[in-house]
């Protein structure tokens, strides 16, 4: 089987057994743990299911056991970065202070995510999964950061501002168009630049 039938999952899975021993959920979280190293701490043109299988220490055919393709993988990591990212919103969204702190702690939080999982990020909002509407858990996943982040403000038009804000901000650093420092001194020091930045913005009190 060719490297593009891996990729393209057109070509059925070689036969044999898992190196591991893996249960069968153990697999599963295995083959997302070794895909997830992978795209961090290589790329995602080294994102591959032979790469991965190779990662997690079992054969070419293990990963089609849960995922048919390369795609159907890219889209369950990008489903988990999503629901890491809400649980992230809602956390931040506990702390007690006016609205221009409590926005300030959800964009500390999003920037904080952004800054430990660039190339997830990059995965879930950019152009590396044409077929999105094929996926609706997808659309759904993604709604949910904005009504998260709406819920938390208890409106849902300056929940949007607030993400269409403090995403905008953090594609713009990603992409290396604007410098909050992190050219200096790496990307660990974005969540405290987008509280400021943030917290200025939307200072404005609102009757």
């Amino acid at each position: 089987m060719s490297e593009q039938d891996t990729l393209s999952g057109t070509a059925p899975p070689p036969s044999g057994k898992s190196g591991r021993g893996y249960h069968h959920g153990d697999l599963r979280n295995g083959l997302l743990e070794a895909a997830r190293t992978i795209l961090e701490e290589e790329s995602l043109a080294a994102l591959t299911l032979r790469a991965v299988a190779r990662k997690a220490g079992v054969s070419h055919a293990a990963p089609y056991r849960h995922f048919p393709n390369h795609e159907a993988l890219l889209v369950e990591l990008s489903v988990e970065g999503f629901d890491e990212l809400r649980r992230a919103i809602a956390e931040a969204a506990k702390a007690q202070g006016v609205e221009s702190e409590k926005i300030a702690n959800i964009g500390a939080a999003y920037m904080r995510f952004v800054a430990q999982r660039p190339a997830l990020a990059r995965l879930m909002f950019g152009g590396q999964l044409p077929n999105r509407d094929q996926f609706p858990a997808l659309g759904l996943k993604a709604d949910s950061i904005g009504e998260e982040i709406g819920n938390a403000l208890h409106d849902s038009a300056l929940g949007l501002a607030v993400w269409a804000s403090v995403h905008g901000l953090a594609m713009l650093v990603l992409e290396n168009v604007i410098d909050l420092g992190q050219r200096r001194s790496g990307l660990h020091v974005l969540p405290a630049r987008a509280e400021i930045i943030l917290r200025s913005l939307f200072a404005t009190n609102r009757d």
